[in-house]
């Protein structure tokens, strides 16, 4: 009984406890203090202003609270008591538990965080780019190369062109004792070089409410570059345009060149991909949006029909992150629907599968409840 009730008091706070009759020991007390300082609504600014008091509570969570909790309690105590400035001190920004939502908060943050704390904010994008990419990078890269080996399979190929490990696994049935080989029924051939070489253009909205999806869609573009066989462009957008495809050899540079919090013009941004698809039957357009759009609604309901027509292969992603169904203009995935253009979130694990359907020009439409 004792013990629940110190769960409890723990829970509730001191407020549920004015005559402090129930006794916590020394870690319990600590544990109890850290949350106080965070949650305690009647208290404002419980952690105080000084980088000491910060300091010694980003400590102190790491201490008593395993990863994924400190990384929920940073990002309450961003936002709860307006500790921006904390990621903007080199020392304290040593400090943090990085995750996608701190990245998320730095990118925000890029334009104010003075030039003593640049290269601390670098370290800390860096730590989960380099995360993302050995957790992403292997099933992305299997999924597109599977995909566009089966585009290009070739039913006659010429000696040069025969998948031997392909023929031989398809065959092995017609395994010949006698002989001590493989008659071959069928051969299976991978096609000519360069026939394979598909375009992937992704087209992000950098406002405010796609914070994470930038973060991983920066990562996603940076491993789908890294790819010969298939060219890549990455566009960010709100009211205007940043093409930055060239900086996708090192994402943290192009997840700095991303300016978070503008407006969102969808029918600028599909302007100006219109103008680097040139062979659209090969061309896969993923539209990361929410769809609340500011430009001009039924221009861009234009444009996206005169891109569908054009053979484009068009998908639009509500959100590319983990937090499940996202806030988004119902009315315009409604009208996209209507045009054939499927809208629906994507975790990030489910990406390589996303690329690997519409390489193979599968119906996407139900693909999320796949």
């Amino acid at each position: 009984m004792e013990t629940r009730l110190r769960k409890w008091r723990l829970i509730l706070g001191k407020q549920s406890d004015p005559g402090s009759k129930i006794g916590l020991e020394a870690e319990a007390a600590g544990v109890d203090n850290v949350l106080e300082a965070l949650y305690n609504t009647e208290r404002q600014g419980g952690l105080g202003a000084s980088s000491p008091n910060v300091n010694r509570w980003l400590g102190d969570i790491r201490r008593y609270f395993p990863t994924p909790v400190v990384q929920v309690m940073q990002k309450d105590a961003v936002e709860r008591l307006n500790l921006h400035r904390m990621l903007l001190e080199p020392e304290l920004l040593q400090m943090v538990e990085p995750d996608v939502s701190m990245v998320a908060t730095l990118i925000s943050l890029n334009k104010a965080i003075p030039a003593k704390t640049k290269e601390t904010a670098r370290m800390v994008i860096k730590k989960v780019v380099e995360e993302l990419e050995k957790k992403l990078r292997n099933p992305l890269r299997q999924a597109i190369e599977g995909a566009l080996s089966r585009s290009v399979r070739n039913p006659r190929p010429r000696l040069n062109e025969i998948d031997w490990s392909r023929t031989i696994r398809l065959n092995l049935k017609h395994y010949q004792p006698d002989y001590q080989t493989i008659i071959p029924e069928r051969i299976v051939g991978h096609g000519r070089r360069g026939q394979s070489l598909q375009h992937i253009i992704l087209l992000v909205d950098q406002s405010g409410s796609m914070a994470s999806s930038v973060v991983y869609a920066g990562v996603m573009g940076a491993i789908l570059a890294s790819l010969r066989s298939v060219r890549t462009h990455f566009v960010a957008f709100d009211t205007a345009i940043t093409d930055l495809t060239d900086q996708l050899k090192d994402p943290v540079d192009l997840l700095f060149g991303v300016q978070l919090g503008g407006g969102t013009d969808i029918n600028k941004a599909l302007g100006y991909a219109q103008t680097l698809i040139s062979s659209p039957s090969d061309t896969i357009l993923v539209l990361i949006s929410d769809l609340f759009e500011g430009g001009n609604q039924a221009e861009m309901l234009k444009k996206t029909a005169a891109i569908k027509a054009s053979g484009v292969n068009f998908i639009a992603l509500l959100a590319l992150d983990d937090k499940g169904a996202p806030s988004f203009d119902k009315s315009v995935a409604a009208a996209l629907a209507s045009l054939d253009v499927p809208a629906f979130a994507c975790t990030p694990e489910k990406f390589p599968a996303l690329m690997e359907a519409a390489i193979g020009r599968k119906d996407l439409h139900s693909f999320n409840s796949a």
